[in-house]
Protein backbone atom coordinates (compact mmCIF):
# COMPACT_ATOMS: atom_id res chain seq x y z
CA UNK A 1 0.00 0.00 0.00
CA UNK A 2 1.37 3.30 -0.94
CA UNK A 3 1.74 6.38 1.55
CA UNK A 4 -0.79 9.26 1.24
CA UNK A 5 0.32 12.14 -0.52
CA UNK A 6 0.86 14.97 1.34
CA UNK A 7 -1.30 18.42 0.68
CA UNK A 8 1.63 21.24 -0.50
CA UNK A 9 1.23 24.49 1.17
CA UNK A 10 0.55 26.88 -1.17
CA UNK A 11 2.04 30.55 -0.89
CA UNK A 12 -0.74 33.01 0.04
CA UNK A 13 -2.24 35.37 -2.82
CA UNK A 14 -0.74 38.55 -2.47
CA UNK A 15 -3.84 40.69 -1.84
CA UNK A 16 -4.40 43.86 -4.01
CA UNK A 17 -5.58 47.31 -2.46
CA UNK A 18 -7.92 49.37 -4.93
CA UNK A 19 -6.40 53.05 -5.19
CA UNK A 20 -8.85 55.19 -3.57
CA UNK A 21 -10.22 57.66 -6.16
CA UNK A 22 -9.96 61.34 -5.80
CA UNK A 23 -12.99 63.31 -4.03
CA UNK A 24 -11.91 66.42 -4.29
CA UNK A 25 -11.51 68.02 -7.96
CA UNK A 26 -10.36 71.52 -10.07
CA UNK A 27 -13.68 73.54 -10.67
CA UNK A 28 -15.28 73.92 -14.66
CA UNK A 29 -16.46 77.55 -13.84
CA UNK A 30 -12.80 79.14 -11.58
CA UNK A 31 -10.52 76.65 -12.30
CA UNK A 32 -9.19 76.89 -9.00
CA UNK A 33 -7.35 73.23 -8.31
CA UNK A 34 -8.62 70.97 -5.51
CA UNK A 35 -11.88 73.41 -4.77
CA UNK A 36 -14.57 71.17 -5.53
CA UNK A 37 -16.00 68.62 -2.71
CA UNK A 38 -18.15 65.79 -3.91
CA UNK A 39 -20.55 64.88 -1.05
CA UNK A 40 -23.00 61.34 -1.14
CA UNK A 41 -26.23 61.05 0.89
CA UNK A 42 -27.21 57.74 0.71
CA UNK A 43 -30.02 58.32 2.91
CA UNK A 44 -31.91 60.59 0.51
CA UNK A 45 -30.07 58.96 -2.88
CA UNK A 46 -28.47 62.20 -3.60
CA UNK A 47 -24.65 63.64 -4.78
CA UNK A 48 -23.31 66.65 -4.65
CA UNK A 49 -20.50 68.90 -6.13
CA UNK A 50 -19.58 72.19 -4.46
CA UNK A 51 -16.97 74.32 -5.11
CA UNK A 52 -16.10 76.37 -1.87
CA UNK A 53 -14.34 79.15 -4.38
CA UNK A 54 -16.88 80.18 -6.27
CA UNK A 55 -20.14 78.56 -4.71
CA UNK A 56 -21.24 76.85 -7.78
CA UNK A 57 -22.73 73.74 -7.13
CA UNK A 58 -24.75 70.94 -9.15
CA UNK A 59 -26.17 67.87 -7.69
CA UNK A 60 -27.85 64.40 -9.01
CA UNK A 61 -29.56 61.24 -8.18
CA UNK A 62 -27.10 58.51 -7.41
CA UNK A 63 -27.33 54.89 -6.37
CA UNK A 64 -25.35 52.38 -4.68
CA UNK A 65 -22.43 51.86 -6.81
CA UNK A 66 -21.92 55.87 -7.19
CA UNK A 67 -18.36 57.53 -6.73
CA UNK A 68 -17.59 60.69 -6.55
CA UNK A 69 -16.03 60.81 -9.61
CA UNK A 70 -18.92 59.82 -11.39
CA UNK A 71 -20.97 62.99 -9.69
CA UNK A 72 -18.43 65.32 -10.80
CA UNK A 73 -17.58 63.27 -14.43
CA UNK A 74 -21.92 64.03 -14.57
CA UNK A 75 -21.12 67.93 -14.00
CA UNK A 76 -18.46 68.26 -16.69
CA UNK A 77 -20.92 66.32 -18.94
CA UNK A 78 -23.47 68.90 -18.36
CA UNK A 79 -21.38 71.52 -18.66
CA UNK A 80 -20.29 70.23 -22.32
CA UNK A 81 -23.21 69.47 -23.05
CA UNK A 82 -24.50 73.36 -22.41
CA UNK A 83 -21.98 74.53 -24.01
CA UNK A 84 -22.12 72.93 -27.03
CA UNK A 85 -26.27 73.81 -27.55
CA UNK A 86 -25.34 77.54 -27.16
CA UNK A 87 -21.97 77.43 -29.04
CA UNK A 88 -24.21 75.81 -32.01
CA UNK A 89 -27.18 78.94 -32.04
Amino acid sequence: MGKRKSTATKPAAKKRFAEKLDTVFCCPFCNHSSSVECRIDMKNMIGEAICCVCLESFSTTVTALTEPIDIYSEWIDECEKVNGTLNDE
